[in-house]
């Protein structure tokens, strides 16, 4: 993928209707609950709200990842020449811009129609309001997409707005052939760094509309999706992690880490290990976490002996494995689509989410001692001293837990307490945070990040509903049937595919799009429902440190300024490390179920 652009974002009108919308969506639930605590009874309209700012965030942060130039795309064209990735720019330039222009026409077209049927959010605020930041919110994103091209190029690429011109006007026995061409190209382009969001919304509204179906589905399946009552979590969870990370909650963590584990052999590897792991949940994305924390760790790594080589593949690998754990926003988006039990899910976890820290941090922690890196000295003094001063990040999973587990709040509920907390935390307790200068700062950089990946998850929805609709995933089923006939080798099919998806594919988008064609095969071959899920999450994980392309390599290369056949090298051990535990949570259902089992009982 893509890698973020450092420059600092500006506080402009999108910036402040990011800020607002945050801000308001992590206060109207905090509202709900006094309101229910203290008066019993909720605040009516506030849900309806959160998920229609929800929508809106969605865009905003598209806006703002298209104004930086970090809408997620695969990052493949640092393998061209400079003369073909010209080429290849104002390719996927001009087809970005076809489809933002159709995806225009479309939720313009259902703007209207909701405004025909009169429908209201809620305070009497009509429904035709919200969705206007769709065709707006595509209007901006293909505007700052052709800005960001050369000016030689953008005649050429202008023309990709006469796309969806070319197959209206296009005779229809014509314009059907045209499809799969069509189809094809957008395919070739995503490996060519098209925006992944402009790939499948491309092939959904082509699909649409050669089906006969209005091209509106595909915005209307992006309203269902960010407008969903799990949904509002995802980019609050994500805000409450930047906050803590950009505060000084990662230097007490660290400390705390330090200090209990650090005189263990090779024990700053074990430090580094848990303090990826710990904010990889909380960030939303492992290759935050390697973006925010690596510049700290892998110093330190390295004045502790740790061969460069070592230390860069540990922390490489280090964040991308905590997305099982507790608060985890795949874990969250599976459930959901998936209409799993989010308790459960985080219960089955659990233990193979351990088991991929262990087997990192103890690879890790054998490869420094046998290569005589250096160790901190036990303090039991110390030890008490970084415990009492990380005690409110010690304490945020326990909140966030005993919210959701016991019943107090709903996941939208937790996530805003997260944000208040963090806030709280960095803001008033530390001060570490000023609240003109850095949290609009922190809110921007978290809608951005939000705001790219959303964007991916709606157009997606509406690739899968097609799908569906089609009865893609019984036949697919009844083709792999004839195929494989053995569980086992289900299994082993399913690992590769997997793997290959993570690699070429963000988990968020993954989700939506795979897990629809997964679940009744898994179904028909006697896989838990609650096993598919771990093995598909942790699958994810691995493939995005699978080279060629997996996205946390590109992401500490541009980090850590290393080309990526050195970043191959140093991840390689680690790869194959996860790769046996992967096989092993595979095919030992039992480290899945087996707690889930317990805990049931």
């Amino acid at each position: 993928m893509n890698p973020p652009a450092p420059a600092t974002p500006r506080v402009d009108l999108i910036g402040l209707l990011a800020l607002l919308m945050l801000g308001a969506m992590s206060l109207l639930p905090l509202l709900d609950i006094l309101a229910r605590e203290g008066f019993g009874h909720s605040l009516a309209g506030t849900i309806p709200m959160v998920q229609h700012m929800t929508l809106w965030i969605t865009f905003l942060g598209a806006i703002l990842a298209a104004r930086s130039d970090r809408l997620l795309a695969l990052a493949t064209t640092e393998f061209l020449s400079r003369r073909w990735k010209e080429r290849a720019d104002w390719l996927t330039t001009g087809l970005t811009l076809a489809v933002c222009t159709a995806l225009i026409w479309a939720s313009l077209d259902l703007a209207r129609v909701d405004r025909e049927y009169g429908a209201t959010i809620a305070w009497g605020i009509p429904l035709w309001l919200a969705d206007l930041i769709m065709p707006i919110g595509f209007l901006a994103i293909g505007w700052h997409v052709f800005r960001h091209l050369e000016s030689a190029h953008r005649r050429w690429a202008l023309t990709g707005i006469l796309g969806p011109l070319l197959f209206a006007i296009l005779p229809e026995s014509l314009a059907e052939q045209a499809v799969t061409p069509t189809m094809l190209l957008l395919g070739l382009a995503v490996l060519l760094g098209l925006p992944i969001f402009a790939g499948l919304g491309g092939i959904a509204l082509l699909l649409f509309w050669a089906e006969g179906t209005p091209v509106s589905a595909v915005p209307g399946e992006a309203y269902r999706m960010a407008t969903s009552p799990m949904l509002p979590a995802i980019p609050l969870f994500t805000l409450g992690g930047y906050l803590l990370s950009e505060g000084g909650s990662s230097q007490r963590l660290l400390r705390l880490f330090t200090a209990l584990v650090g005189w263990m052999p090779g024990g700053l590897a074990v430090v580094s290990t848990l303090l990826l792991a710990f904010f990889t949940p909380l960030t939303g994305a492992s290759g935050i976490t390697i973006l925010a924390m690596g510049g700290l760790l892998l110093p330190m790594l390295i004045k502790a002996r740790y061969p460069e080589p070592h230390a860069l593949g540990l922390v490489t690998v280090s964040g991308a494995i905590g997305a099982l754990l507790p608060p985890s926003l795949p874990v969250i988006l599976y459930a959901y689509y998936a209409d799993l039990d989010l308790d459960k899910l985080f219960v089955a976890g659990a233990l193979p989410g351990i088991l991929l820290i262990l087997s990192v941090a103890l690879w890790g922690a054998w490869r420094g001692q046998s290569l005589g890196a250096r160790r901190t000295p036990f303090d039991a003094r110390e030890l008490l001293h970084a415990i009492w001063g990380a005690k409110w990040e010690i304490l945020l999973p326990v909140v966030i837990l005993v919210g959701l587990f016991g019943g107090y709040t709903t996941l939208v509920e937790a996530a805003a307490l997260t944000v208040l907390y963090a806030f709280v935390v960095v803001c008033v307790i530390f001060r570490e945070l000023d609240l003109r200068r850095d949290l609009p700062r922190v809110a921007i950089e978290s809608a951005t990040l939000v705001g790219g990946f959303m964007i991916i998850l709606g157009v997606a929805l509406g690739l899968t509903n097609y799908l569906i609709l089609e009865q893609i995933p019984m036949r697919i089923l009844e083709w792999v049937q004839t195929v494989i006939h053995s569980r086992v080798l289900f299994l082993l099919a399913l690992n590769l595919f997997l793997i290959v998806v993570g690699a070429l594919m963000d988990i968020y988008s993954a989700i939506i799009v795979i897990v629809p064609l997964l679940v009744p095969m898994a179904r028909a071959y006697g896989i838990d429902p609650i096993h598919l899920a771990i093995i598909f999450l942790a699958n994810s994980q691995l493939g995005y440190l699978m080279p060629p392309m997996g996205e946390n390599l590109f992401l500490a290369a541009y980090r850590f300024r290393k080309d990526l056949p050195s970043l191959y090298v140093a991840c390689l051990p680690y790869i194959l490390i996860l790769l046996a535990v992967v096989l092993l949570i595979t095919y030992v259902p039992f480290i899945t179920l087996g707690p889930l089992q317990w805990w049931q009982k």
